[in-house]
């Protein structure tokens, strides 16, 4: 099976699960401790379970996004503008007018 259809399973399961703990907080009544445990504890398994769906949606869109082909980049073999290099400091000389340290 697939994660979708896992996760899908397990939100099928505690549906169940928390119709099946509506019935019995009408049965046995919501006032006791372990009642409105129990029901807290429903509520965690539900809260965590959307938090794996969102971070496996985060994964599965980010593992599709990896495996898109790179953009090539082509770089011309033509030498650079000189102009581009006008008032620039060679890296631990200083700039070309003055002498270094």
């Amino acid at each position: 099976m697939s994660v979708h259809d896992e996760m899908t399973s397990v939100q099928r399961c505690l549906d169940d699960l928390t119709r099946s703990v509506g019935r019995l907080e009408q049965q046995l009544g919501s006032g006791g401790l372990d009642m409105r445990r129990v029901r807290a504890d429903a509520e965690h398994l539900r809260e965590s379970v959307a938090l794996l769906r969102e971070a496996t949606a985060t994964q599965t869109g980010a593992a599709q996004s990896t495996q898109r082909k790179p953009e090539l980049l082509t770089i011309p073999d033509t030498p650079y503008d000189g102009s581009l290099w006008v008032d620039i400091d060679d890296e631990g000389l200083g700039a070309r007018d003055r002498h270094a340290p």
